[in-house]
């Protein structure tokens, strides 16, 4: 029996590997020295690519690839791909949101404890001998009570939503749209800001939610109030972000991601009110095992004619007249 060809854009997990090799022709694209003419040669016979959310899917890439019907992605995230280009050409887009769902929102409380309860310099502080040398560490934030603004209600915003409630915060949101939740919902961002002690950011990437995060929202969030951005670096504005934590009118920062990721802005990761983390929310052995199970999955779901386990709705990037 004939292996259907699949175009690979990046290698997955070991196990998954192993079955993708096992069960499809893989044309290597990530292992291809002229990447254009490996597609022109490749990319008509493939119906389906696999890769993750940060090697592009380009229109040019989907236009010469005229039997392209579906790309499975391993990340959550997907602002790399063209997809008013997949739209248009009926290419079905799957993700792994509900795979990462519970690292990236344990991630999003840790960098909410670490921020507000001093951790980083507070390891440093008992490291460096300054304990005994200078006495107690000074106070930081309590969590309890206080009010946590979630830009994003979506799997993800939801499992945070949960755990922040469980450790006595006051829980509001701000989405496209309300939803049927046990918590708050705020149309308006600003007042979202202007109401909470810290905002945790989880909406998707790309054009459209690009610098949603601007200074007026730092500026509401104020002096006292803490950023943590778990989504992509594009979400905030990051030289608004600089200016705001440097002057003061944006309090701290606690960030998973970067504008220019993985060489960081040290103007941003050097100051003292902020908190570092490597883009690392679904850096788990259990985790990345899981997305690329589920990238599988998909896969060979699309390839029995089966129903997709984890589609994106990309409707809403088709042009009016298409809709």
């Amino acid at each position: 029996m004939t292996k259907p060809d699949v175009l690979m854009l990046y290698p997955q997990r070991p196990k998954a590997m192993q079955q993708l090799e096992d069960r499809y022709t893989l044309h290597r694209f990530d292992l291809a020295d002229n990447k254009d003419a490996f597609v022109a040669q490749h990319g008509p016979k493939c119906r389906a690519i696999v890769t993750n959310g940060h090697e592009p899917v380009t229109r040019n890439m989907i236009v010469h690839m005229r039997d392209l019907r579906l790309v499975s992605c391993s990340s959550a995230g997907f602002d790399g791909f063209d997809v008013a280009a997949m739209a248009e050409h009926g290419v079905a887009l799957t993700n792994t949101s509900q795979a990462l769902c519970d690292d990236v929102a344990d991630t999003a409380i840790m960098l909410l404890l670490a921020a507000r309860r001093g951790l980083v310099p507070a390891e440093a502080y008992v490291r460096s001998g300054d304990w005994a040398a200078k006495g107690a560490f000074p106070l930081q934030r309590s969590l309890k009570g206080g009010k946590l603004g979630i830009v994003g209600m979506g799997t993800i915003g939801q499992a945070i939503a949960g755990r922040a409630m469980a450790m006595g915060q006051q829980v509001t949101y701000w989405n496209r749209r309300p939803k049927d939740l046990p918590w708050t919902f705020q149309p308006d961002l600003i007042q979202l800001a202007r109401d909470s002690d810290a905002l945790v950011v989880i909406v998707a990437g790309g054009e459209g939610t690009r610098h949603l995060i601007n200074s007026d929202v730092m500026e509401a969030l104020g002096p006292n109030g803490l950023l943590i951005n778990v989504a992509r670096g594009s979400v905030v504005d990051e030289e608004a972000l600089i200016a705001c934590l440097s002057d003061g009118r944006l309090g701290s920062a606690a960030l998973d991601v970067y504008a220019s990721e993985p060489d960081a802005d040290p103007a941003l990761t050097q100051l003292l009110n902020v908190t570092n983390y490597p883009h690392h929310a679904s850096g788990t052995v259990e985790t990345r095992d899981a997305m690329a199970q589920l990238l599988v999955d998909n896969l060979d779901a699309f390839f029995a004619n089966e129903p997709l386990l984890s589609p994106v709705d990309l409707s809403g990037y088709l042009p009016a007249e298409k809709v």
